[in-house]
């Protein structure tokens, strides 16, 4: 038998209304199993055959992308979360990645310190060893830095030493930034609205162009970026005008580096994105709400925050966080979508001298 949305909803009202005339009968109880029942068996459908962004959802990652730079099943990091897919192992309750397409699960241990510390020397060489103390002692130690951080706080690709840490920042952290993010919150929510709601990219597609879905054990998450790993998407950027005019006016926003990522993010009612650490401690993730329902959460380091609309959320991500949207939009239409336009800015006692020595050796590509 077929249920569509509208006639499950109408089983339940009648069935609530019929539990409430015979609140004390075995009706009531039978009648309550039933639609426990019924709504059970609608969710299962409806995540196995729809996607509430876009016509049916696909179980295999989309490879929509708007240009200049592979899109990945990430957090923008490359690394892809949830239940045990395609190049990734889960271990532990985390999920490590083994994409070839990021420069987090390719990029580790003694090449990558080996690399790192030519292009140290390289840019030195080129420019000054002044002001390069810690990146130095960084590169030289970071085998022992990534190996030795407690499990609270693991950045997995480049640890810098003697940075102030915590798992939320103050917005005075980067005031300018957030309060110029905070003023443009109409304008990026108009633009998401757009982008949200426009064709799919192809015939069959389960999303519109230029979104990328990522794995999660429970609900959806779909990203789309304007910059991915230090990587402009053009096409994507051509479709958001303002928000692009937003990044470019932005004084600490990671344009130059692996390290730095803008995009929309959309978590969908019942998604769950698990527990991990972000690539390295020098910069701050920065979410702007955009749309936040009263049932999601974001716990960075052990300690939860909620999102507000037109409020900026500064956090370390190279704490352990995860996110979540515990909202039930079929019993609850207001529990729609959590979105947030999320950016990477620098870490504010990270020196200018320090940024781009790290723009160099972190150069996309290199």
């Amino acid at each position: 038998m077929e249920w569509s949305l509208e006639r499950v909803r109408e089983m339940v009202a009648g069935g609530m209304q019929s539990m409430r005339d015979c609140e004390s009968s075995a009706f009531g109880t039978a009648m309550c199993l039933l639609l426990l029942f019924v709504w059970y068996c609608y969710r299962v459908g409806r995540e196995h055959s729809s996607s509430p962004l876009r016509g049916g959802y696909s179980t295999e990652p989309s490879r929509v992308g708007g240009g200049g730079g592979a899109l990945i099943s990430t957090d923008g990091d490359g690394r892809a979360k949830g239940r045990p897919v395609s190049g990734v192992e889960e271990q532990n309750g985390f999920a490590y990645c083994q994409s070839a397409e990021s420069f987090r699960c390719t990029n580790t241990g003694d090449g990558l310190n080996q690399k790192l510390y030519h292009s140290l020397q390289d840019y030195a060489k080129r420019y000054t060893w002044s002001g390069m103390g810690r990146v130095h002692k960084g590169v030289r130690d970071q085998g022992r830095y990534l190996t030795s951080r407690p499990t609270i706080q693991r950045p997995e690709v480049f640890f810098l030493p003697d940075l102030p840490s915590a798992p939320f920042f103050s917005r005075d952290a980067q005031k300018h930034d957030v309060e110029l993010l905070e003023r443009s919150f109409p304008a990026l929510l108009a633009e998401f609205e757009s982008i949200y709601h426009s064709p799919p990219a192809r015939a069959g597609s389960s999303l519109p162009l230029g979104w990328k879905s990522n794995s999660t054990p429970h609900g959806q998450w779909w990203t789309f970026y304007l910059l991915n790993q230090g990587t402009p998407l053009a096409l994507n950027a051509r479709r958001c005008p303002r928000a692009w005019r937003v990044l470019g006016q932005l004084r600490t926003f990671i344009a130059n580096n692996v390290f730095g990522n803008a995009c929309f993010s959309v978590l969908t009612p019942g998604a769950l994105i698990t527990e991990h650490y972000g690539p390295t401690n020098v910069r701050l993730r920065c979410h702007l709400g955009l749309r936040v329902p009263s049932s999601c959460e974001l716990v960075v380091g052990g300690e939860p925050q909620c999102w507000s609309e037109g409020s900026c959320l500064l956090f370390d991500d190279s704490f352990l966080h995860r996110a979540f949207h515990e909202g039930f939009a079929f019993f609850y239409p207001e529990d729609g979508p959590r979105v947030v336009f999320m950016v990477d800015l620098w870490h504010p006692n990270v020196a200018a001298a320090e940024r781009q020595a790290l723009d160099y050796i972190f150069t996309p590509g290199r």
